[in-house]
């Protein structure tokens, strides 16, 4: 077969040039598939990496690369004995972003030279035959090994192009040297070709298929499920929690009208209750002290199920709508809207946007002060800056999300009810730094909580920090001013630092109403560590607290929280991790408690 191949290569330009197209066919290029987790974290990756830098939006999802085999060369592959269906897969899987067009001239390719030894059979098939096809930047990259299944794909073209020349009477343009030379190479590689039409034949009926069966030509799926199995210990925690198995679902329509465009239908589910590490206090000094809205210490990210009845009930909990304008990027919230969907976060590996893949808790994904306010509105990010030097472009982000938009009563509305507007600026210093400096102004109506993401679940229930730092005037009527400060560092691809500081200042609209909050925290992971995929998390600092309001409970809350991650497959994760927490409630009497937490993400 060599002698022959050989022969064919010197006597026929056609055969040639037709091995010199299929190598331009074959290229190996990666195909990068990335399995998206449900939830606000799938659009809100891709938006906020306009308004930061790659250190705020790394990892937060779990991607896989595959990665086509280097095609073999004619000598390798007559010494390889394969199966015939694995190399053409093999091959199949090959330059699948390799676009090309046909080319009418030799003198098309940048890359072909009138002196190079095969300008000749390349002038010959795009002249007198037309079946040579060249990449968009006008280049042929003919100078690279090809197998015996690539050359069999590119024979195969060029047997087309001639039985439709001679279809069309064209025939003297078909020499018949060439035509015996192909016949003789359609001989010896009619395994190959026929492989080859099959897979055709076969990828043709099934495309058919799907094509005839899917829901949408506009709508992908995309899902995360988590089980979790989590207890509380402690002298008086312990006593107070039993060990529970909990779950949470969330279905994600992505929807996209334009290519640039992603409008989030998202039903979500759980029966995910939190557990009580104690620490609740008469904050409001009225005789009455509600466990089940106060205390949010002990809140993980999977108690965040949208699902007030905690009973497995489908809920629709976040449908918003993310398009571009020029440069700037617009996000629009019907429901279920929170400021970490459009602001930059700064807390890789951490934030998981309350999915099932970063930190466990709400307080050691992100910065509480994203946590105030929520629900329906609008926001926009606008880049600004040239880039120059150390300082790379930038960003603003400007926003405006009410709690009670679709209430038309006297007090509620979208811009009489609870409301919080936000502005933040994102500065990327180098490829390695992202600093953020945000502002949030509140209003606060009657017994609501300041950290309770717009009223999540229907109620004013806090999701992260102390009874003091949460409880509102019950009778009057609040604003808040909170300023917050986040940083992220990747020294190297194998560690990330990052952390946050906010400052919350409550102003009462009656008497003895006003008080002061803090929060602080810094988190180290080290992404990949033993496989590709996994993380090992460390986040410890203060939850929100406000100190004080009650004699007793002057004490700091400080929560050190750890987990690994450790990536089963590309769509499943176990995560094991202990929360431990000081002085709950701001009370050092109180007894420090533990948390431990096995939780498994399903991602599909």
């Amino acid at each position: 077969m060599s002698n022959l191949l050989w022969k064919s290569l010197v006597t026929s330009p056609a055969v040639l040039g037709a091995t010199l197209l299929v190598s331009t066919t074959a290229i190996a290029a990666p195909k990068n598939i990335s399995h998206e987790v449900v939830t606000t974290e799938v659009s809100q990756t891709s938006n906020n990496q306009e308004a930061s830098s790659s250190v705020s939006t790394t990892s937060t999802t779990t991607t896989a690369t595959a990665v086509s085999p280097k095609p073999e060369t004619l000598i390798q592959a007559q010494q390889t004995k394969v199966n015939v269906s694995q190399q053409v897969s093999s091959y199949s899987n090959e330059g699948n972003n390799n676009s090309q067009s046909q080319v009418t001239s030799v003198s098309q390719f940048s890359d072909v030279q009138p002196t190079d030894w095969a300008f000749q059979a390349l002038q010959s098939l795009v002249e007198r035959y037309g079946c040579i096809a060249g990449y968009p930047n006008g280049t042929f990259r003919g100078n690279r090994a090809l197998t015996r299944y690539e050359f069999a794909a590119g024979l195969n073209a060029c047997l087309d192009r001639v039985n439709e020349l001679i279809a069309t009477a064209t025939s003297d343009l078909v020499r018949k040297e060439d035509l015996t030379t192909l016949q003789r190479l359609q001989e010896e590689f009619s395994a190959e070709l026929a492989t080859l039409r099959g897979r055709v034949d076969v990828l043709e009926a099934r495309s058919a298929e799907l094509e005839a069966n899917q829901f949408s030509t506009t709508t992908k799926l995309v899902g995360e499920a988590i089980f979790a199995l989590s207890d509380a210990f402690g002298d008086t925690v312990g006593k107070n929690n039993n060990t529970v198995f909990q779950n949470r679902v969330r279905l994600d329509l992505q929807t996209s009208f334009t290519g640039k465009d992603v409008l989030h239908t998202r039903l979500a589910t759980g029966n995910a209750r939190r557990l009580n590490t104690g620490g609740n206090v008469d904050v409001n000094r009225n005789g009455v002290i509600d466990t089940s809205e106060q205390n949010a210490e002990g809140f993980q990210t999977f108690n965040l199920n949208g699902d007030s009845s905690n009973s497995n009930d489908i809920v629709l909990d976040w449908l918003a709508y993310y398009v571009p304008i020029g440069p700037a990027q617009l996000y629009v919230a019907a429901t279920g809207g929170i400021h970490s969907d459009y602001a930059a976060t700064n807390n890789p590996y951490f934030e998981d946007y309350d999915g099932g893949n970063g930190a466990l808790t709400t307080f050691g994904s992100e910065n509480p002060i994203y946590r105030i306010g929520g629900g329906a509105g609008a926001a926009l990010n606008i880049p600004f800056g040239k880039g120059g030097g150390i300082l790379k472009p930038s960003s603003l982000t400007v926003s405006y999300l009410g709690s009670e938009p679709n209430n038309p009563g006297i007090g509620s509305g979208i811009f009489n009810g609870n409301y919080a507007a936000l502005g933040q600026l994102n500065f990327n210093l180098g490829q390695r730094i992202a600093l953020a400096a945000t502002y949030v102004h509140g209003y606060h109506g009657a017994g609501s909580a300041l950290f309770d993401a717009g009223g999540f679940q229907g109620a004013n229930v806090p999701v992260v920090g102390t009874s003091q730092a949460n409880a509102l005037s019950s009778t009057n009527a609040s604003s808040s001013n909170s300023y917050g400060l986040s940083a992220a560092f990747r020294p190297s691809d194998k560690l990330s630092v990052s952390g946050f500081v906010s400052y919350h200042d409550v102003t009462g609209f009656g008497r003895n109403d006003d008080y002061e909050a803090w929060s602080y925290g810094l988190g180290v992971a080290l992404p990949d560590l033993g496989k590709k995929g996994n993380v090992l998390g460390v986040f410890g600092g203060a939850q929100p607290y406000a100190l004080g309001r009650v004699a007793g409970a002057n004490a700091v809350p400080y929560q050190i929280e750890g987990f690994y991650k450790y990536r089963v497959s590309d769509n499943v994760s176990i995560t094991p991790g202990v929360i431990y927490q000081i002085s709950p409630g701001q009370n050092s009497n109180n007894d420090n408690a533990f948390i431990g937490t096995l939780r498994t993400t399903f991602t599909f």
